[in-house]
């Protein structure tokens, strides 16, 4: 299965409201609701979807989608995705638990696995918010050392400042200074509380 690519989102607000729109329909054998969905960081949807047969039975699945959204593509073609279910196995394990917890229980090896992968990444996510914000001047110490694009490598490392998604860091062996993205994933502890 590949990608949709169109050029408008035929009236919608956005890519959500869209793909909400494209998974609630009636059909001969019954009918499909999305309950809740989310599109994270702009580029997977996640949705669980309803469907409610003719003789009343009820089966709420996890809907995916890649999500591809350029207003200002050359090509015109703003919008794409690219839709699997929870049975497919994806790859993409950031749903939120709230929609996790919508699912009747799955139908499939795929989609039980996928399930438990999506709630471990929650958890982790969950425990990473919880460590406190680094601040300049505060030595941290890494579990693992860190392997540098100088080809260095560093355990222990000072903040020099935050930033949006990375933090800058200074070697006080080198004074070299390093930017490191996502630090909260890493196991750290905090040496120094100095500012």
């Amino acid at each position: 299965m590949g990608w949709t690519y169109m050029q408008s989102l035929d009236g919608h607000a956005g890519p959500k409201q869209y793909l909400d729109a494209q998974l609630s329909f009636e059909q001969p054998s019954g009918r499909n609701d999305v309950l809740r969905s989310a599109l994270v960081r702009m580029r997977v949807y996640y949705a669980a979807v309803e469907h409610v047969a003719n003789d009343g039975s009820r089966h709420v699945w996890a809907a995916i989608c890649l999500v591809n959204y350029n207003r200002r593509a050359r090509d015109g073609f703003i919008f794409g995705y690219k839709d699997m279910s929870d049975e497919m196995g994806p790859c993409e394990v950031e749903c939120p638990v709230e929609i996790l917890d919508l699912l009747t229980p799955a139908e499939s090896k795929n989609a039980s696995e996928w399930r438990e992968k999506c709630r471990k990444f929650a958890a982790r996510k969950a425990e990473n918010a919880k460590k406190p914000d680094l601040k300049p001047g505060q030595l941290v110490e890494f579990e693992h050392a860190i392997y540098m694009t100088d080809s260095t490598t560093h355990k222990t490392l000072q903040v020099v400042r935050p930033e949006n998604r990375r933090v800058i860091f200074r070697s006080p062996e080198t004074g070299d200074t390093y930017a490191i993205r996502n630090v909260k994933q890493r196991a750290y502890k905090i040496l120094d509380q100095t500012a």
